[in-house]
């Protein structure tokens, strides 16, 4: 019989947090094993940088594998090895800040209104996103739209559209407010759709990256 309580959550790498608490000889590679692809391309989505991304996720495996006595089991384990990733690509982002000139993210999104909710009529093109033909290119728009986003709200898009982590992880993981969280991806999604609209629309991306 379980000894579980019903209900109770169990998480899927309880085995794996265990040896890492009793510094099991081979925790560390089995973490590796486990979390080593995902975490690079994590930490890819967010730096576009594959050297970034090398050092965010050796340094993220480093410090899940070794301050594992930070993790208190109030979320999975797999959500706490994926803050502490974005977290240090985050920061690599930070210290590389490009000096180019920008724009103003609010100088290419569609309006708001009081609310925070877009108001501008937009063309309906979204069927035009089944054609063949255009599917590989608008998968090359799309990852262009997000590398350009700010590096705040591109962390925030990834974290949450692509690796499904949660609001109050996201904001906890960059250190803001949970409508802060909630206001970047709510404009990111935005400005990636319009900027998918301007090339179904002209045949081609605009060139100006937006600044936060």
């Amino acid at each position: 019989m379980s000894s579980v309580a019903p209900g109770t959550r169990v998480d899927v790498d309880a085995d794996l947090v265990a040896d890492l608490r009793a510094e099991a000889p081979e925790a560390a590679e089995r973490l590796v094993e486990r979390y080593g692809d995902r975490v690079y391309r994590l930490a890819m989505r967010i730096t576009g940088s594959k050297e970034d991304a090398e050092e965010a996720a050796q340094d993220a495996l480093w410090t899940a594998a070794r301050k594992i006595g930070m993790f208190k089991g109030e979320s999975a384990f797999g959500s706490w090895v994926y803050r502490i990733t974005a977290n240090a690509a985050y920061q690599k982002l930070r210290t590389r800040r490009q000096k180019s000139a920008e724009i103003a993210i609010d100088d290419v999104l569609p309006s708001l209104d009081d609310d925070g909710r877009h108001f501008e009529p937009m063309d309906d093109w979204s069927n035009r996103v089944d054609e063949r033909a255009l599917q590989g290119e608008l998968r090359q728009v799309l990852q262009e739209a997000i590398d350009g986003l700010p590096a705040e709200y591109r962390t925030a898009l990834v974290m949450h559209d692509v690796e499904g982590l949660s609001n109050p992880d996201i904001a906890e993981t960059l250190g803001i407010s949970l409508p802060a969280v909630k206001s970047r991806v709510h404009r990111s999604r935005l400005f990636v759709r319009k900027r998918l609209a301007e090339y179904l629309q002209d045949g081609q991306p605009k060139a100006s990256a937006p600044n936060g």
